[in-house]
């Protein structure tokens, strides 16, 4: 209907309902008590949506009232975020710091996956869930989809690989670039669709034919919009940076080539940002922690800079790596190679027995690595490796100390309360043609511990010194625990007889370590560490110091590896213009300027990194067992839900037993102690129970591995 025609019908309901006479009713009851006829019902519906879009009317139980004037600003809560689609119609608006708002598909507005939205917080609420209503699409969040092409006669469809998009998106013929059927290609939209009508776009590139190696793992990067190659202008200026260190490089730097330095990496790492020194004099240990200077090469500001924060940081793949910074830089002149001269920021620290820094200094640097070497030939020097031991024996004693010292830092953070939950990650080997040929649970060593130890104690000196000093600085945060999360869990914790002992209206990072000390090598103790794992907030970059609750620790940053991560980069040149005697006024109120953005942009790409580094993990994973249907493996509960229980295996892969197939009993989820209860046996299924599974089915779509139990 016109404006005019909705103007007035819209003061006729609103007079209708205003009435002290009406009572509310339902709006067939109202099409009713007005005559109108079915046909002429959907007018009166958009009335009646329109006068609740602006707050006169509103629906309680399904029957319509007004809203009095006094309420009809306060009742409003009017919401920016993202949406989230879900392929059966409804889907969720992500806010900062709120939960998640259910959108019902008529509420939706038609809005696209990952569209910035406003929406209004619905006052009647079902059970604990918030419910929203979308008023407004502020902005388009994707502007491409990849997926793969369906041809027609005179058109095509590109159905999109991300399950959350329940439209295809309809290719006119002459904008389908030439693509096959089954290619993957990606998409262009040019129109987000409505009710009936699909998205509509243009072919921009086609990636590869579906089952060609690597296609499958480009397809999730691209999906999320990840840049794969640099812009000319950034390789261009990366082309021109030497590929060796220039004498004039030197000046004004603290010569340490002739420190003993090594690199201790995996055997397959090529970009070696860290370096690291170590003598004993009596009991005090000379810990040197020696960073790529990459802020030499990377100047601010420049087209390599802007790329370098487009970008965030490298993203690991199961078959590739994105770079943040161009090959040249990041495998080259940048990388601590062996035997060759390069520039560092070190940090020097002195420590004594018991852990505790006597003194440090941080300082621009030239180094020369003596060797490098990978965890797995320190992990055999220190277990006893005859052979190793006799190639690498001028450096043994340095690797007994680094040992040692490794242990004391380690026990001090333990002793403050610094959380160790210690999930093995996934090693996932592939062939020639891109398929899994084995998966293995990568385990920490001795040697991976000595690394993070001393990573993490330059990370927390470097971020005391910047914030007692009060220079405007990147932090690497992880703040307190939601409390209202985290006492369900400790409520559940007490139910299973397990000692919590918390002092406190929060928690500290001390009494969650004892908890899990206290349950160390219990069948329990997956589903107590998991539990824990998910009541915590995540870790984020930001410009204030407040501490790391995860490492209980109250100055934290990200100082070690400016190859591959942004804020890294950017505290290396706050430092650099520290020591040269730059940080003016002037300066600090550039820095101040632009960290808050570099903070939020780093955190951001940080996690879409996490999230397609997940994806594709989970990609090989599904393809892996599907090379393995019908056969029996043992493994543990790992996660228990009202659908069913997901099972993890030894090499880390996890599958659903869905509840419809436990057929010896009808199982309940007893939310409460985390379980699955037969209703008739009392049988019960827990978290951290061993199981015997059957792989019944794999679907690589949706990368989702179904089990059958078949022994407990």
């Amino acid at each position: 209907m016109n404006k005019k025609t909705l103007k007035n019908r819209k003061k006729l309901i609103l007079d209708f309902i205003s009435n002290k006479e009406y009572h509310p009713m339902r709006a067939k009851d109202i099409a009713m008590l007005l005559q109108l006829p079915k046909g002429k019902r959907g007018d009166l519906f958009e009335v009646l949506d329109a006068l609740e879009e602006e707050g006169k009317i509103c629906c309680r139980r399904g029957k319509y009232e007004k809203v009095r004037q006094e309420a009809q600003v306060s009742r409003r809560e009017i919401l920016e975020g993202t949406f989230i689609a879900n392929a059966r119609g409804f889907g969720f608006v992500e806010v900062e710091g709120q939960d998640d708002l259910y959108i019902p598909e008529e509420d939706t507005l038609y809005a696209f996956h990952k569209d910035r939205v406003q929406v209004e917080v619905k006052p009647e609420q079902k059970g604990n869930r918030k419910e929203g209503k979308i008023l407004q699409i502020l902005s388009h969040g994707l502007s491409e989809v990849v997926g793969t092409f369906e041809k027609s006669q005179n058109f095509g469809f590109v159905i999109p690989d991300n399950q959350k998009m329940g439209k295809d998106i309809f290719i006119p013929r002459e904008h389908t670039m030439g693509a096959e059927d089954g290619d993957k290609v990606v998409a262009k939209i040019v129109s987000y669709g409505e009710k009936n009508k699909n998205p509509e776009g243009r072919i921009k590139e086609i990636l590869g034919a579906a089952g060609q190696p690597g296609i499958d793992v480009l397809s999730i990067a691209r999906g999320y919009e990840l840049p794969m190659d640099f812009p000319q202008k950034v390789q261009n200026q990366a082309d021109r940076v030497p590929d060796h260190v220039l004498e004039g490089d030197f000046q004004g730097r603290m010569d340490l080539r002739d420190w003993t330095v090594v690199t201790i990496d995996g055997e397959d790492a090529k970009d070696l940002d860290d370096g690291i020194s170590l003598t004993k004099e009596g009991n005090i240990y000379h810990l040197g922690v020696h960073i790529a200077d990459v802020t030499n090469y990377v100047q601010g500001g420049s087209a390599l800079d802007r790329e370098a924060l487009r970008r965030g940081t490298s993203v690991y793949l199961v078959d590739r790596v994105i770079p943040m910074l161009p090959k040249r830089l990041s495998n080259g002149i940048c990388s601590l190679n062996q035997g060759e001269d390069r520039l560092a920021l070190s940090c020097l620290m002195d420590i004594d027995s018991q852990g505790k820094i006597l003194g440090h200094k941080i300082a621009e640097t030239v180094i020369c690595v003596d060797r490098r070497m990978s965890y797995t030939q320190v992990k055999g020097i220190l277990e006893g490796d005859k052979e190793l031991r006799s190639e690498y024996q001028e450096l043994v004693p340095m690797f007994f100390h680094m040992k040692d010292l490794s242990a004391i830092l380690r026990t001090k953070r333990s002793k403050r309360g610094s959380i160790d939950f210690d999930f093995p990650e996934s090693k996932i080997y592939l062939d020639e043609m891109g398929r899994p040929t084995e998966i293995r649970a990568y385990e920490q060593n001795v040697a991976t511990r000595i690394i993070e130890d001393f990573m993490l104690l330059a990370n927390e000196t470097v971020a005391k010194e910047y914030c007692e000093r009060e220079i405007p600085f990147v932090y690497r945060t992880h703040e307190n625990p939601d409390m209202d999360k985290m006492e369900k869990v400790l409520t559940f914790i007490r139910n299973q007889d397990i000692p919590v002992h918390k002092a406190h209206e929060e928690i500290t990072p001390l009494e969650i370590q004892e908890i899990l000390t206290s349950i160390e090598g219990q069948d329990c103790e997956p589903l107590i560490s998991r539990l824990l794992l998910r009541s915590m907030k995540q870790a984020r970059y930001t410009t204030g110091c407040s501490g790391h609750f995860g490492l209980a620790a109250k100055h934290y940053c990200h100082f070690t590896s400016p190859i591959r991560r942004y804020p890294d980069l950017q505290i290396h040149r706050i430092i650099k213009d520290t020591i040269r005697g730059r940080m003016k006024d002037e300066k600090k109120l550039y820095y101040a300027q632009i960290l808050e953005d570099v903070a939020a942009k780093s955190s951001t790409l940080e996690r879409r990194a996490e999230e397609v580094e997940r994806e594709t993990v989970k990609l090989k994973k599904a393809e892996y067992m599907q090379m393995h249907l019908l056969e029996t493996f043992d493994g543990i509960i790992s996660g228990i839900t009202g659908w069913g229980m997901y099972v993890e295996l030894p090499n880390t892969v996890e599958g659903l037993v869905h509840v419809s197939s436990l057929t010896d009993d009808y199982y309940i989820f007893d939310e409460e102690n985390y379980c699955l209860r037969g209703e008739m046996s009392q049988k019960t299924y827990h978290l951290g129970d061993p199981v015997q599974v059957l792989v019944s089915e794999v679907d690589i779509t949706t990368k989702s591995i179904d089990f059958i139990l078949v022994g407990k």
